[in-house]
C-alpha cells in the first residue's frame, strides 16, 4: 500500500470504484487542456482503445494501475490522481482545487523551465560577448 492507495496490478469493476468518475475527471481534463484522444494516447503511451475504454468508463475491461498512471502524468497530475478518483468516487479534491502534490508538481516545472531560460539566455550573453570582442 502506498498513501493509503492499495496496491493492485490489474483492474476491472470491483465495489466501491467508481470508473464514470474517472471518465468524466479524464474528459474535463482533456476538454480543459485542448488535448484530443490520439495526442494523450501518443504523450501517455497509452493506446487510443484503451484510452477510449476509460473515457466510457471502462465497462468492465481490467485497467491496470500503470495504465492509469501513465495517464495521470500526461495530464500534469500527480501519479496515484486517477486510482484516488476511482476509488474516491470523485475528483480527489473539490474542482478547481489542485492537492498540495499539484501545485507543488507545478512549482517544479515551472523551476525546470526557468533553468531552461537561464541557460539560453547565459548561451546569448556568451555569443554576444565572444562578437563584440572579434570586432
Amino acid at each position: 500500500m502506498t498513501n493509503n492507495v492499495p496496491v493492485h496490478t490489474a483492474r476491472g469493476p470491483r465495489p466501491n470504484e467508481d470508473w464514470t468518475a474517472v471518465a468524466d475527471t479524464v474528459n474535463a481534463r482533456m476538454a480543459q487542456q485542448r488535448i484530443g484522444q490520439k495526442a494523450l494516447a501518443d504523450t501517455s503511451g497509452v493506446s487510443v482503445a484503451t484510452l477510449r475504454r476509460i473515457q466510457h468508463g471502462a465497462h468492465g475491461r481490467r485497467v491496470q494501475n500503470t495504465t492509469l498512471t501513465a495517464i495521470a502524468r500526461a495530464l500534469d497530475w500527480p501519479d496515484d490522481h486517477l486510482i484516488r478518483v476511482l476509488q474516491a468516487g470523485g475528483t480527489p479534491t473539490s474542482v478547481g482545487q489542485p492537492t498540495e502534490r499539484e501545485i507543488l508538481a507545478g512549482i517544479d516545472r515551472i523551476e525546470q523551465r526557468l533553468d531552461d531560460v537561464c541557460r539560453r539566455l547565459t548561451a546569448v550573453e556568451k555569443l554576444i560577448t565572444t562578437q563584440a570582442a572579434n570586432r
